[in-house]
């Protein structure tokens, strides 16, 4: 594991900060790659959009304070980056946000870089039709396997309201895939 005290002082020298950049980049790309495809589905969207998270993770580590864990901001700036692209996609053609997630979970089938079965169609379909809040929740709690505290540190909610958030969206998620297998 990367001693991220370290590498963030790294990142802060203007003498070492390319070399520690790359290292952060091998370190969590894979990581953060997939926490954003799966909120904006598409390969070619996650890749732009992982490429808008380093910038502003370049551009912003000197005002990095370790209030949190380096990969929790990461995180947050990803979770943000994805939100507005989505948010921009909407409004560019000017339809509804659910309209466009529905759209990408569509289009997923056609993706050559998805390689799942009906049942992981039928999960992204019916994750895709959460309310945003509840979709972060449920894919950094059951995909990513973090932490309540920290989805806490990464969404700025408590605990509290992130486990109600989670079982409302696995009981959306239950209902869901029951009325699609019957």
């Amino acid at each position: 594991m990367i001693d991220e005290i370290s590498l963030v002082k790294e990142l802060q020298n203007v003498q070492t900060k390319q070399k520690a950049f790359r290292v952060l980049i091998s370190e969590y790309k894979e990581r953060l790659y997939w926490h954003i495809r799966k909120i904006v589905i598409s390969h070619d969207d996650a890749d732009d959009v992982l490429q808008n998270t380093f910038i502003k993770v370049f551009r912003g580590i000197d005002r990095f304070k370790h209030d949190s864990k380096l990969y929790s901001w990461m995180y947050r700036i990803a979770t943000n980056e994805s939100i507005t692209f989505i948010n921009k996609r909407a409004r560019e053609r000017n339809i509804d946000i659910s309209e466009i997630k529905q759209e990408l979970v569509t289009n997923l089938q056609s993706d050559a870089w998805f390689s799942g079965n009906d049942i992981q169609i039928i999960l992204q379909e019916a994750v895709a039709r959460l309310p945003n809040k509840q979709q972060l929740v449920f894919n950094m709690k059951y995909f990513d396997h973090l932490k309540y505290q920290e989805i806490s540190e990464i969404l700025g909610t408590s605990v509290g309201g992130l486990k109600a958030s989670y079982f409302q969206a696995v009981k959306k998620i239950e209902n869901y895939i029951k009325t699609k297998h019957n």
